[in-house]
């Protein structure tokens, strides 16, 4: 078993994934993390799904929370990818762009590309949660940028040529 678990990690480790940044409102303030689990499942309705892991500190704030923001980062974006990734990190710190939207969850203003989504399952798998979440809206930036993808543990941009 040790050795398909390995295999496993050296393989999702050579297989490229988007790079996302959730935000939502939680109960002592706004919370932030970085995903590369982020999938989409249906375009009508807009569905996506992603995997949120126990080990995470921010992953309780985001399985209670009704609502929250899906930011899609570029490559100019990874500075503020990477605080929404690290623990311990000031996600909102006063040098970080980021506003209220009408409805309350915090967005990376930063971010050009962002949906609002509604939380619709929550599926425990082995210390996770696979979560859905149908897309209400947002805003997609219509310039081709270089996107953020991690690759074997370290991120990279992908052109748009």
């Amino acid at each position: 078993m040790e050795r398909l678990s390995d295999a496993f990690r050296h393989a999702f480790r050579r297989h490229p994934s988007g790079v996302a940044i959730l935000t939502t409102q939680g109960e002592a303030g706004p919370v932030a993390l970085t995903i590369s689990s982020l999938i989409s499942v249906s375009a009508a309705p807009p569905l996506v799904a992603f995997s949120l892991s126990s080990a995470s500190r921010s992953a309780a704030e985001f399985l209670q929370a009704e609502t929250l923001v899906i930011h899609f980062p570029r490559h100019a974006d990874q500075e503020l990818a990477l605080r929404c990734a690290t623990p311990g990190s000031d996600r909102f710190a006063s040098d970080v762009a980021w506003e209220s939207l009408p409805t309350g969850e915090p967005r990376c203003s930063a971010v050009e590309t962002w949906f609002r989504a509604r939380i619709r399952d929550r599926l425990p798998v082995d210390g996770a949660t696979l979560v859905t979440a149908e897309l209400l809206d947002g805003e997609a930036d219509p310039v081709e940028a270089e996107a953020l993808v991690c690759f074997d543990r370290n991120w990279h941009c992908v052109g748009t040529g």
